[in-house]
């Protein structure tokens, strides 16, 4: 695999640096192993094994990352894990992330982000080599109110299904460790809350774009529950930046501890049957049904105020909507027309992007 020379980004923040990143065999996880080994990290992961075959992990065949499967739940093999690394700086993106999943198994849900955040954060007290650490919630940790603007770092946190309560617990674990545990002395700490990540390399169960691919492929109709659900839809590549953005300010000891909305370009907030219907006009031939789903209960809309990001953090949204979305149907096509993978070409071409808008962390 060509060798990416990108580690002049973040300010050569990752160069030679132990970075840990806990559900590396996931979708978003893969991607940001693919991007921070190119930025010169020593780069090891820990996961259980890929859910679906194919998965974005094993495509990439990543030469030089230690990949330890590891569960979450099993506090000691943690810690052990933690120990043997000793890494500088801890990514944490393992969860169970499905929403209709955590309907049927609240159990295996709280049990994994719940409890599963708090054995590694035990890990990482009791850890001599870590001064950072990225938690990655979701958007949908916020209490579910009207806001025309979008839902603010400082809202109320709530979720009615199980998946989006066990996330808003996971913000509240971590701010209690932050303030119990860390300290000014411990590791410095920060929570990431993204938008409906899209992009190549994801085939989960129950959700929307995978769900497409499968249709598109196999003749079948795509089926989708709710039409009118307003998300914001950003490339996988887009919360990634601000992770890394983050860490590398957390690495630095500059004032980033607590939480941060990382969405997507304002025209990328879309109802699903929008986003549905530019996917069609890319995807030719693909028949839609509506399919809804009586007992699952989600937010009718979803919007990120991710005004704290640009002011602090210089950080905003690369890729507008049509090109979010042309880029993730690239994707799959092009894997699966003529079965050759073009993560990296993406990530070429977002650096790039990012550089000629300006972005401070891509010069």
């Amino acid at each position: 695999m060509e060798v990416l020379d990108l580690n002049h980004l973040f300010g050569g923040a990752y160069v030679g640096r132990n970075v840990l990143v806990t559900g590396h065999t996931g979708f978003k996880g893969s991607w940001l192993c693919l991007w921070l080994q190119a930025l010169g990290a020593n780069v090891c992961g820990l996961a259980l094994a890929p859910e679906t075959t194919p998965s974005h992990w094993d495509l990439l065949g990543l030469q030089g990352v230690r990949d330890l499967r590891v569960d979450l739940r099993d506090g000691v093999a943690v810690r052990q894990a933690v120990e043997a690394v000793r890494p500088d700086i801890v990514f944490h993106l393992a969860a169970q992330p499905l929403v209709r999943r955590s309907y049927r198994q609240p159990i295996e849900t709280f049990d994994t982000n719940v409890l599963g955040l708090v054995h590694l954060l035990e890990a990482v007290r009791g850890s001599a080599s870590v001064r950072a650490l990225v938690n990655a919630t979701t958007d949908k940790v916020y209490r579910e109110h009207d806001t025309a603007n979008g839902y603010r770092e400082d809202d109320p946190l709530g979720g009615h299904d199980p998946y989006s309560t066990s996330k808003a617990c996971a913000e509240l674990v971590s701010a209690c460790y932050r303030k119990s545990y860390f300290g000014a002395s411990g590791p410095r700490s920060a929570t990431a809350r993204a938008g409906n990540v899209i992009g190549g390399g994801d085939w989960s169960e129950d959700r929307l774009v995978p769900d497409l691919v499968r249709a598109a492929t196999s003749g079948n109709a795509l089926r989708i529950r709710n039409p009118d659900a307003v998300r914001p839809w950003q490339h996988v590549l887009e919360p990634l930046s601000g992770y890394l953005l983050l860490g590398r300010e957390l690495l630095a000891g500059h004032a980033a501890e607590g939480a941060w909305n990382f969405g997507p370009a304002a025209d990328a907030t879309l109802p699903v049957h929008a986003l549905v219907a530019q996917m069609q006009s890319l995807w030719p031939g693909l028949r839609v049904e509506h399919q809804p789903d009586p007992l699952l209960r989600e937010a009718d809309i979803l919007r990120l105020d991710c005004s704290k990001a640009a002011e602090r953090l210089d950080w905003r949204p690369v890729w507008p909507a049509s090109e979010t979305i042309r880029r993730t149907l690239r994707w799959y096509r092009t894997f699966h027309e003529h079965g050759r993978l073009p993560s990296i070409d993406d990530l070429q071409d977002y650096v790039r992007d990012a550089h000629a808008g300006g972005l401070e962390w891509a010069t």
